[in-house]
Parts: C-alpha cells; structure tokens; sequence
C-alpha cells in the first residue's frame, strides 16, 4: 500500500497548475479517504513521475461514484463529500441542494475553501475561531449573520457577523 503522504503528493503534481483538479485533490487530502485501502486500492493508480520525478496519482471518479451505495461503504456525509470532489475533479453532475444541504461545519469550511480555490482567486476566509454560516433552518434573505462584499473584479470578500 502507497503512504497517504505520497498518494497526497501524487495529487497535487497530477493537478498542479488546474485549478479545480487542484482543489478536489485539496478536498480529497483533507478527507480520510487515502488513508483507507479499500479506496486506494480499487480507485486511485500512481504513475511514474517524469521531468520532477514526483510520481503522480489520479483517482476514477466514475468508478469512485458508481461504487457509492453499493461496493464502498461510507457515511452519507462522506458519499455527499466524495460527489462534490468528482464533481470538481471530473465535471461529475452533482445535485447541489441535495449535497449541501446536509454538511457539517466543518465539511462545508472545505467545500467553500475548494471552491475559492476552483476560481483561481481562494478568498479570504474567516479564522478557525470564526463559524461560516451553516444553518439547519431556512435562509433570509436578509442573512444578517454573514455579507458578502465585492470590491474590485478580482477581490471577493466574506465577513462573518454574529448572528443576531
């Protein structure tokens, strides 16, 4: 079995200089899923490494996704998180109002991170300390716990605010 260390660098030489196969890799690392045989085995081949010689590793998204339900067990919080790397990674389709609506803080911090990350432009994030929003309840569309402010084309801005 290859070490999750080197399954994690294989990724990130695969996607290097792609920004959406760069982010799903980000999103994959940040997962348990290379540290679980029954995943690196059956998805993910590394490939010899040329002018850097770092090995690279690609994971089969549609086999990834075909196995979800039936041949890899998991979670449907891990099924949810391993749609949105395909997607990112592949260009899988993913239904977004039934993959998002059920994650956890911390999973939706990665998806967010992932997806600034996709745009080539990651933004600038609240500290560790500070809680995106995630709610169970219906949205306002007032959202006083968090704005979103745009300032010159390239720079995008989340400011968290307490909830009130």
């Amino acid at each position: 079995m290859t070490s999750p260390a080197t399954l994690a660098a294989g990724l990130r030489a695969h996607a290097q200089g792609l920004c959406c196969l760069a982010a799903a890799a980000e999103l994959l690392i940040a997962q348990s899923w290379l540290h679980r045989d029954d995943f690196t085995s059956r998805f993910v081949t590394v490939h010899p490494g040329t002018g850097s010689g770092q090995p690279a590793a690609v994971i089969d998204w549609p086999a990834v996704i075909t196995a979800l339900g039936s041949s890899l067990p998991c979670s449907g919080g891990e099924q949810r998180m391993l749609k949105i790397t395909a997607s990112l990674a592949d260009g899988i389709p993913v239904d977004l109002r039934d993959t998002l609506t059920s994650l956890d803080q911390r999973n939706a911090t990665l998806v967010v991170k992932a997806i600034a990350h996709a745009t080539g432009q990651p933004l600038p994030l609240p500290a560790s300390s500070e809680k995106l929003c995630v709610r169970r309840s219906p949205c306002r569309t007032d959202a006083p716990w968090q704005s979103v402010t745009s300032g010159p084309a390239h720079d995008v801005q989340i400011n968290s605010l307490e909830a009130r």
